[in-house]
């Protein structure tokens, strides 16, 4: 009924930048809350950025400053630009949110299948 489909992941060098997209499609009423989370190898999935459907954000410390997360309302979509990237930041990059489909009155999670983003020299 949902579908969140993201983009942008790929190979980047230290000090690079990257923007990742999620483009969620399907019998949407309302989507409130949009996350990105990342998983690096052998690590647990991690928040890295919320934004509310007004607009306030929220950020892991380690990306402050660095990232920037927004989103575009009549497109459904939620945008993640990634700058200063490092070592560190290499991981699957997942995209969340909790969206209200047509004929339900309560909020659902959704995911998407998660997009690579390797940061290397």
């Amino acid at each position: 009924q949902v579908q969140l489909v993201e983009s942008g992941g790929g190979l980047v060098q230290p000090g690079g930048s990257l923007t990742l997209s999620c483009a969620a499609s399907g019998r949407i009423l309302r989507i409130n809350t949009m996350r990105w989370y990342r998983q690096a190898p052998g690590k647990q999935r991690e928040l890295v950025a919320a934004i509310s459907s007004g607009g306030t954000t929220n950020y892991a410390d380690s990306v402050k400053g660095r990232f920037t997360i927004s989103r575009e309302n009549a497109k459904n979509t939620v945008y993640l630009q990634m700058n200063s990237l490092k070592s560190e930041d290499t991981a699957v990059y997942y995209c969340n949110a909790a969206i209200q489909i047509y004929g339900r009155s309560y909020d659902h999670d959704y995911w998407g299948q998660g997009t690579q983003v390797t940061v290397s020299s």
